[in-house]
């Protein structure tokens, strides 16, 4: 869309140009008082000087997607990878008081690769102060050009969750088997007993082990052992006495996931 809006813009201004000019430069010059520069002939070419900025202004990286809501028709049907924020600074363009900021990322690929990348993106005032290092978002990629990247903006949070759940595996944080419970188990609350960090790091992540008493639908209680691979920033929401989530099979209460969220 954005290289169609483009060049309808271009054509458009090199129509009014190129009119403007032949007008002028074929018109009779024998009559004294003719004015073949001045006129309704310069219509064309004023409004061509004013939309084809306004156009590729627009159409620029990340202000379509902020109209639109949707990725660029070049990104739609990218890969999805997931994109870790590294870093992001103001471009010094707004958008309706709304701030651009380009994003660096280190994204994974669906193959396992990883890659640097950049997107320009627009982000309300109310949500800035969410984008900071660290925070991990489902983005589009174009294999044959890595380096630039759209945040995925289809809301398709199943594929967003699969990708990710392939990324966890790849890593060692989790398991099929483990992913399987998150996804059939019941869904319930837990306290944490007693917490434990061994000092196996992985990507980043220490490995932490859980003593849990967890709350069974009809309000009984069972005692259980969970592991799980966190970020540092991550280990104070699993804290001695916190709450926290988990699914667990019924005839398999020994095997608790926790359900934690991605960005703390």
């Amino acid at each position: 869309m954005r290289t169609k809006a483009r060049t309808a813009a271009l054509v458009f201004g090199a129509f009014a140009i190129g009119y403007y000019l032949f007008h002028g430069l074929m018109a009779d010059t024998s009559d004294p008082f003719a004015m073949p520069w001045v006129g309704p002939q310069m219509a064309l070419p004023i409004i061509a000087l004013t939309i084809v900025p306004i156009v590729f202004a627009f159409t620029g990286e990340g202000i379509l997607q902020a109209f639109t809501g949707n990725n660029s028709s070049e990104f739609r049907h990218g890969l999805l990878g997931i994109g870790t924020v590294k870093s992001f600074h103001h471009t010094g363009v707004t958008v309706n008081d709304q701030p651009q900021v380009r994003v660096d990322f280190s994204v994974e690929g669906v193959d396992g690769k990883v890659f640097d990348a950049t997107a320009r993106m627009i982000v309300p005032l109310t949500e800035l102060a969410l984008l900071r290092p660290g925070v991990v978002l489902p983005v589009r990629y174009l294999p044959e050009r890595p380096g630039k990247v759209e945040v995925d903006m289809s809301g398709d949070a199943t594929e967003a969750q699969r990708a990710m759940n392939q990324s966890m595996i790849r890593k060692g944080f989790t398991t099929p088997a483990k992913l399987d419970i998150a996804a059939r188990g019941v869904q319930a609350q837990a306290v944490v007993q007693s917490l434990s960090v061994p000092g196996e790091i992985r990507d980043g992540h220490s490995r932490i082990e859980l003593g849990l008493v967890v709350t069974r639908p009809d309000g009984s209680t069972f005692g259980t052992q969970a592991e799980k691979f966190l970020p540092p920033a991550m280990v104070g929401g699993v804290q001695v006495g916190r709450i926290v989530q988990v699914h667990y099979l019924p005839g398999n209460e020994k095997e608790v996931v926790l359900s934690l969220p991605v960005n703390a």
